[in-house]
């Protein structure tokens, strides 16, 4: 259980004061992580790479690659263990070929992730990282400060200087992360981080009545730009437009978690004056994009090699097929990950040639997997984001289906350990998010998957809770 756990039953007792000066710490401690004196320079090296050919780019990734699979090889224990039982099984294949490495599993490093540090660093030293993306399993990994500085660099070479906003910029986060008590029904409804200029504002209470106040604070807190879900952004975005609130005038929307629909565009450029870009990536920072002007998600070469893979077999999908997208990152040397699967699908076309804007870097299509069910609440708030309901659990999966408006059932593979008080912690945390609603939890060997095999988080049979196919402002 790391810090910020302990401290959060602490931290939602506390006056809304107190939680913007324990925001504004926090904030100061991850920007000493996240940005250094190197900064400038690494998003400069950044942008001049963008104006690589395809052949330089597959150069510079192939000389990385190899030898990140060596270092690996010898010292990292789970693939050092790996390559020392197949050599003495007679396995001859070069560890600089990635052919030769499996696929990785996100429940094989949810099981030991220890496993996939580096013999020679020590734990303490390192930034701890607990998420479960779309998969409903949390994942722990660690970067070193120098992995932090250089995948935070490429975020704000590619996720705001393309679109002409910095760090040093105001800007809002709407996300899932409990910064107020989910039972609030009373502004502030956020914290103010004054060390990273971010107003973090709470999906979880996120409804009509109460999108007056968020856009009222992005005005106050003078937000040029937002970062959020797409779902959430969006549904504050249609708020305003059906009720004609005067939302801020922002630059640009940078959306992530989920795939960005036409509508969802639409609506927020309509609310917000500004255009909304995609973006893609995870914690555990194997793979990311952005979108550029012209409508292309490019993918960033320098942090991770991705490959797709066919549905049935670890074996190359057909040129511009979608399948499963399988990531080697090439930032995190202290904890390296190979040709990990991410839990998403999408298509990768990397000799599309020199884009419109001006980048010959691949191109990520047909993405698919990021997007799940919305819970609706009673009082007409659609939260997108459980998952930290889970964290530091003895849990294996977890799956929160929503049977009717007032009761969930919780699909859920316990580990050793696990007890009535967890699943006591599970419903309360529910609760916190959702309001009076009834919580079965099944203890089960797995959770069930849909017809095509692939695994739901949150599955909701609320009508309300289902994504409207067009604009919702104007459908009669």
């Amino acid at each position: 259980m790391n810090l910020k756990t302990l401290l959060m039953p602490v931290y939602r007792r506390a006056p809304a004061r107190l939680r913007e000066l324990a925001g504004t710490v926090y904030g100061r401690y991850l920007s000493s992580w996240r940005y250094g004196p190197e900064t400038e320079e690494l998003v400069a090296e950044a942008h001049a790479r963008e104006t690589w050919d395809a052949e330089r780019w597959r150069s510079y990734v192939s000389e990385r690659l190899a030898r990140l699979l060596r270092d690996a090889a010898e010292h990292v224990p789970y693939y050092r263990e790996m390559w020392l039982r197949r050599r003495a099984a007679g396995d001859a294949s070069p560890v600089e070929e990635l052919s030769s490495w499996p696929v990785l599993t996100k429940e094989e490093v949810r099981r030991q992730p220890e496993a996939f540090l580096r013999d020679d660093v020590k734990q303490a030293s390192l930034f701890r990282l607990t998420t479960s993306g779309t998969t409903g399993t949390p994942v722990t990994t660690w970067r070193d400060k120098a992995t932090m500085r250089a995948w935070y660099a490429l975020t704000e070479a590619r996720w705001r200087r393309w679109y002409g906003v910095t760090r040093h910029d105001a800007w809002a986060m709407l996300g899932g992360q409990e910064v107020v008590p989910a039972e609030q029904d009373e502004p502030p409804f956020w914290v103010w981080n004054a060390a990273g200029e971010q107003l973090y504002m709470s999906n979880l209470h996120l409804k009509r009545a109460n999108a007056p106040a968020y856009l009222e604070a992005m005005r106050r807190h003078g937000v040029v730009h937002a970062y959020a879900y797409s779902s959430s952004i969006a549904e504050l975005a249609r708020y305003a437009v059906e009720d004609g609130l005067d939302a801020p005038r922002l630059r640009v929307v940078v959306t992530n978690a989920e795939p960005l629909t036409p509508w969802q565009r639409e609506v927020i450029g309509e609310a917000f004056g500004c255009p909304a870009r995609e973006s893609y990536g995870m914690s555990e920072a194997v793979a990311g994009a952005s979108e550029c002007e012209h409508g292309v998600l490019h993918l960033w070469p320098e942090a991770g090699h991705v490959e797709v893979l066919r549905d049935d077999a670890d074996e190359p999908a057909a040129p511009g097929t979608p399948g499963r997208l399988v990531c080697t990152g090439l930032l995190n040397e202290v904890m390296p990950l190979v040709r990990y699967e991410v839990g998403d699908r999408g298509a990768v076309v990397a000799d599309a040639g020199r884009c419109a804007c001006g980048r010959d870097m691949p191109r990520l299509t047909a993405l698919e997997g990021r997007s799940t069910d919305n819970l609706v609440t009673a009082d007409g708030r659609r939260v997108f984001w459980v998952n930290p309901v889970f964290y530091d659990l003895p849990i294996h999966e977890a799956q929160v289906v929503q049977v009717q408006l007032d009761r969930l059932v919780v699909n859920l593979v316990p580990a050793a350990g696990f007890g009535p008080e967890h699943e006591r912690a599970v419903a309360e945390g529910l609760r916190r998010r959702l309001g009076d609603v009834e919580v079965e939890v099944r203890l089960l060997d797995s959770v069930p998957r849909g017809p095509n095999g692939k695994f739901r988080a949150v599955v909701s049979h609320v009508a309300a809770g289902g994504r409207e196919e067009g604009p919702p402002w104007t459908a009669a």
